[in-house]
């Protein structure tokens, strides 16, 4: 809500005596001095209209009625010694001298007030309104985002179990706290203000949408996530019958990765003839796009197979050679619409027997697309590391691999580690940045450059060490 006692002097003039509420206190309702009872939100104004004498006369008919009046804002054409006086007694905030007075006053600041609220509605209505056109186009992961930005703070989706779904603008510490309010557990938030939305009802509970805003105006981001999460409500339920065939395709891409006779038969019967494909990775900065859709649509206007598949929020695949040129064209045509982007990496042309390099290629050509800010980039027109990577052969980079392999996880993947040393030696060393980027602390990332250095032998703060390091990651895929 955007009203706020100053807003209230602006509009019918006066001047604002703060004492327990302070001037930049949301407002949520007036009422006259003798039908006022109670206040109904305290973290809210309630304005009072009435004569000064009759407030004074209030305050001093009990314990009861004044302590129920000061949590108040007064409101009077009036202004005077012993109004002051009695105000400043009792603590009580209150906006003396404004222009109007009486039933005038009164009715001023009742239109004001539905003024505000029917803007706030509007506010709200339009922002569902976005919100069900990203559903459509990107699902969950785009809601959560454009939810985050609308209260300009983060959300927190989870299940019923409290595993978490989609986040955006949320760090390790927001998502703990979140995982505690959902689950009623008794630890210490450690971030106040926190809103609760179930996702469902309690006897068939789908999940809970938990969200934190700066903005001031808690009651809009409170109302437009009810309605969010009555949105999640039916996304959550509304069964995904091509969540197998990505599972599927994902799987088979995996074994044209491996490549050898089993991948070519596998293209055969995929429908693909061809002797030799190119590899591609599509990806976006963008949460509220969705790659996959995005090249369903292309690859039907191309009359290609759907040779592809989602993967950690990129897409990657194989196309004919003869097509690479049209789908590149489509990424760049789509860079522009509504300042939303999406980038495309191109490995170079290999046989379908051995498509693995062109997959690696591909991937290094949509980081350095990303990087860049460029809508299509090919691996041939990398600089000189790819290159170079490619003259010294297989022997040479395996060897280069070594000098990371402590920072393997368990499961023999480049882990986290990794990924930090990429970011890090991309942002040339600025803590600031890299920390960004990665969403940490930058103590932890001062952590982890150390963590790194003990690891692998290697001293950030020595050129040589720094050129080694970036030629291994580069030779790993990453």
């Amino acid at each position: 809500m955007a009203l706020d006692l100053s807003a209230v002097v602006r509009a019918v003039g006066g001047r604002c005596l703060a004492r327990r509420l302070p001037e930049r206190t949301p407002v949520d309702g007036v009422a006259e001095l003798e039908a006022f009872v109670v206040i109904g939100n305290p973290a809210y104004a309630t304005l009072v209209t009435g004569s000064g004498a009759a407030l004074i006369a209030a305050l001093d008919a009990g314990a009861t009625r004044r302590d129920a009046l000061v949590g108040a804002v007064f409101v009077s054409s009036e202004d005077g010694p012993e109004l002051r006086s009695a105000l400043a007694a009792a603590g009580m905030t209150a906006i003396l001298g404004t222009r109007l007075a009486g039933v005038a006053l009164h009715a001023a600041l009742r239109a004001l007030i539905a003024d505000d609220h029917a803007a706030a509605d509007r506010l709200v209505t339009a922002g569902m309104n976005v919100l069900t056109q990203v559903a459509r186009r990107g699902g969950v992961t785009a809601v959560i985002a454009e939810l985050a930005h609308r209260i300009d703070g983060w959300a927190v989706l989870l299940d019923a179990h409290g595993q978490v779904i989609a986040t955006a603008g949320a760090g390790r510490l927001h998502v703990s706290d979140a995982v505690a309010v959902a689950l009623g557990r008794p630890v210490r938030v450690r971030h106040d203000g926190l809103q609760l939305h179930r996702v469902g009802s309690e006897q068939d509970l789908a999940g809970s949408l938990v969200i934190a805003t700066r903005s001031s105006r808690t009651s809009h981001a409170r109302d437009l996530s009810s309605l969010a999460a009555a949105l999640f409500d039916l996304l959550l339920r509304s069964h995904d019958p091509s969540l197998t065939e990505h599972l599927g395709r994902g799987a088979l891409l995996d074994t044209l990765v491996a490549g050898g006779e089993r991948a070519a038969g596998l293209l055969h019967r995929w429908g693909v003839h061809e002797r030799s494909l190119t590899a591609f990775e599509l990806g976006t900065r963008t949460r509220t796009i969705d790659p996959d859709r995005l090249l369903r649509r292309w690859f039907d206007e191309l009359g290609a197979e759907h040779v592809f598949a989602a993967d950690h929020g990129h897409v990657r695949g194989f196309v004919r050679d003869d097509l690479v040129a049209g789908l590149a064209a489509r990424v760049r045509e789509f860079a522009p619409v509504a300042g939303l982007r999406v980038h495309l990496g191109l490995g170079s042309p290999a046989p379908v027997e051995a498509l693995a390099r062109s997959a690696a290629q591909a991937h290094q050509a949509l980081e350095a697309a990303l990087e860049d800010g460029r809508p299509a980039v090919s691996y041939a027109e990398l600089p000189s590391v790819a290159r170079a990577l490619d003259a010294v052969g297989d022997g040479a980079q395996a060897r280069l691999t070594t000098l990371l392999e402590p920072l393997r996880d368990a499961a023999g993947a480049p882990g986290e580690l990794a990924e930090t040393l990429r970011v890090y030696l991309t942002e040339h060393g600025a803590h600031r940045a890299s920390a960004a980027r990665l969403g940490i602390h930058r103590q932890t990332l001062v952590s982890r450059i150390r963590r790194i250095e003990d690891l692998t032998g290697l001293a950030m703060d020595r050129a040589d060490d720094r050129a080694a390091a970036w030629l291994a990651l580069r030779a790993i895929g990453l």
